[in-house]
């Protein structure tokens, strides 16, 4: 059998940026399946993408599919004939079938019967005749949510399709895809290059492409030089880049031959918020802003641009022109702003719906301002400047500068509020309030700005599942997934003492709905699975094991610091060589107090032990509960599940010795009681029985 290299390019017109790398991965995905599924032999798959084209490049890809034979059984020996011994309609219509006489059959004998048996051999196919299939298969799975059409044909795909290439090693792999026939043709760089030619081989495409066409088509390789051409200019200038991955992908889509310059601006306009300045040009221009070592911004930027031009000057100029009516919009937004105070937009706030049934963003701003306050006031940070930064939290978003540029919510509040000359802490808090933004992204600093943040996720998660619009697969509008993970991470890593319990009740006495208690109890509960659902998944993620993060959230408890820390004593615990008998051991009690539930008593009666080991594990029992009562108190969960597993040996000896369900009733209760204060022993910390 013989092996080459097998390449493919789809060329098209621009693809969209923010979903280039998408697009290649998926067509990878799906031409893998689609060879693997067919039975061809192969090496590697690799994926190219350019703004004008998707690509691959199949490592020593077998030319056919090797030969088969495929077993097919056929009606039993006792149905293919009659008694006297003619083949039967049924046995020759399936010979007829697979081309052979009845008399040409194998027979298979099985447990169940012997069989008319035809083993057909299946000669292989080759790539000229699956590929194209394959790779037109492979499109139309494409996540594409709004294809195109173009010309007068039917034919649809994300962009309009010039070009379609595929080449197995030096030979032209023929075929018809999305209404045009492969050739050897691909296309270069618009401005730069060869603007088409052939190739000759499927090795040739990448150096071609690069020599000929002035095209990087290796994705990762043309990131990796915008990266290094931007810290090189930015190094020149004395300044440093904040590097945004999201930013440096969508200008690596955009460009076939990265060339990094850089353009200035006035320095008037960095009396305007940095942020402002520096969203504009990210976002609308698709500018890397220029930092000092400090962090400041630098009347400097670096642009990315597809061409190595004759007169640099001319494109940088250019884009200096683009950029400073973008600045002086930002820069009249915050002048006008300022000239109203932060306290006058409330008002306003009333006319904008945050929910219809929760009501106006001035409902919800005067819900998180009592909670915050509330919170503050349980975390030791000032209740007064909570409640002030809770009430202002949402009146920057009727301003002008975060109308126009709404991912600088909060930063600007916290300028307005400077300027309005309120205090330091509800300024920043202003700002936190929506932190973390996302996973890994820093917290709120202080207990002011911590109590806002907590109040703004928790009223919104408590009022969006009050009103019944929970979370579906991957629809979240309201990101309650990313609100309940933002308060558990800022409750955990600055170690406040808050009870999920108190806050979802409080929360839920604040909404402008009519709920039952039964109602507000099926909300109650609905949100606390919600919340640990969310740590379940946080702590897989860390490596935790799934039966100890069972075995502490089925206890159900309530102040997400104790959660942390019956986590990891637990996970000590299981590393413990008592730790399998004492689970094995918890988990028979469990059982066998389920099967007799009305047979439990409070208190163990000492008269009615009557067997030595029963007498030890009571004695071990009481003995234990002094022991590790303090460890309980001060949360000591580590130390108090190193005391219990030395409980292993009397409770093994027990289950050896002693009769739990004996004939005689009030032993058997009495037995029961005592397995039951064992286990309550355990339960004060987890339920260990669900270890594995």
């Amino acid at each position: 059998m013989s092996y080459d290299n097998l390449l493919v390019e789809i060329g098209t017109e621009e693809l969209p940026p923010k979903a280039l790398r998408g697009l290649a991965e998926s067509f990878q995905s799906n031409v893998q399946q689609g060879l693997e599924k067919a039975d061809f032999q192969f090496e590697k798959i690799e994926w190219f993408a350019a703004p004008r084209r998707l690509a691959l490049l199949v490592t020593a890809l077998s030319e056919k599919t090797p030969d088969k034979v495929v077993e097919k059984r056929g009606p039993a020996v006792s149905a293919a004939f009659d008694a006297d011994g003619k083949a039967t309609k049924a046995a020759e219509g399936w010979a007829r079938s697979n081309g052979i006489s009845v008399e040409q059959a194998e027979r298979i004998s099985t447990d169940k019967g012997e069989w008319l048996l035809h083993k057909a051999e299946i000669s292989g196919q080759s790539i000229y005749q699956l590929v194209p299939e394959i790779i037109a298969d492979g499109l139309a799975k494409l996540p594409i949510p709004k294809p195109m059409r173009w010309g007068a044909t039917a034919t649809q795909f994300i962009r309009p399709v010039h070009t379609i290439t595929m080449l197995y090693g030096e030979k032209l792999v023929q075929g018809n895809i999305l209404g045009i026939e492969s050739a050897r043709t691909v296309r270069g760089h618009r401005f730069m290059g060869e603007a088409e030619f052939e190739l000759s081989h499927a090795n040739d495409y990448v150096q071609q492409l690069d020599r000929r066409g002035k095209v990087i088509v290796n994705y990762e390789q043309r990131k990796t030089i915008i990266r290094e051409q931007i810290e090189a200019e930015a190094a020149r200038e004395g300044g440093v880049v904040e590097m945004d991955d999201s930013l440096l992908e969508e200008v690596c889509s955009l460009v076939e031959w990265p060339v990094a310059m850089v353009g200035s601006f006035e320095d008037k306009f960095l009396a305007v918020p940095a942020e402002a300045l520096i969203y504009t040009m990210k976002d609308n221009q698709k500018y890397f802003p220029i930092l000092d070592t400090e962090g400041n911004l630098l009347p400097r930027f670096i642009f990315v641009s597809n061409i190595v031009s004759k007169d640099p000057k001319q494109v940088i100029e250019g884009n200096e022109k683009v950029v400073r009516p973008r600045l002086a919009d930002a820069e009249f937004f915050f002048e006008t702003d300022k000239k109203s105070r932060l306290d006058s937009r409330l008002d306003k706030l009333a006319n904008v719906v945050f929910q219809q049934k929760l009501g106006s963003l001035l409902d919800k701003a005067n819900r998180v301002s009592e909670l915050a306050a509330q919170i503050a006031g349980e975390i030791g940070g000032n209740s007064q400047h909570a409640q002030r930064a809770g009430l202002l939290s949402k009146a920057d978003l009727n301003s002008e500068m975060v109308l126009e540029f709404p991912d600088i919510q909060g930063v600007m509040g916290m300028y307005y509020a400077k300027f309005d000359g309120e205090h330091e802490d509800v300024a920043n808090a202003l700002n936190q309030q929506y932190w973390p933004r996302f996973s890994g992204d820093k917290l709120p600093e202080s207990k002011v700005a911590s109590a806002v943040a907590i109040a703004d996720k928790l009223d919104t998660l408590v009022g969006i599942f009050a009103i019944g619009q929970l979370p579906k697969g991957d629809k979240d509008p309201f990101a309650l997934r990313r609100a309940s993970l933002g308060i558990i991470r800022i409750i955990q890593d600055k170690g406040f003492q808050l009870d999920l319990n108190t806050l979802i009740n409080s929360a839920l006495l604040l909404l402008p709905l009519e709920l039952s208690q039964e109602q507000q109890n099926q909300v109650h509960a609905q949100l606390l699975d919600f919340i640990y659902a969310r740590l379940r998944a946080m702590y897989l993620e860390q490596g935790i094991d799934a039966s100890v993060i069972t075995a502490v959230l089925e206890r159900k408890p309530s102040q997400l610091i104790d959660i942390e820390s019956r986590i990891k004593a637990v996970s000590h615990f299981r590393t413990l060589e008592q730790a399998q008998a004492l689970a094995a051991a918890n988990k028979r009690v469990s059982n066998i107090l389920a099967k007799n539930p009305d047979f439990v008593k409070p208190e163990v009666d000492n008269s009615l032990l009557k067997e030595a080991e029963e007498q030890a594990l009571a004695n071990a029992i009481t003995a234990m509960a002094e022991k590790v009562a303090p460890l309980l108190a001060k949360a000591d969960y580590q130390q108090a599940l190193i005391e219990l597993a030395g409980l292993r040996e009397v409770v093994d000896q027990f289950f050896d010795n002693v009769m739990v369900m004996s004939e005689d009733d009030q032993l058997k209760i009495n037995r029961l009681s005592l397995l039951n204060s064992l286990r309550q022993l355990f339960l004060e910390i987890a339920d260990i029985s669900v270890i594995q």
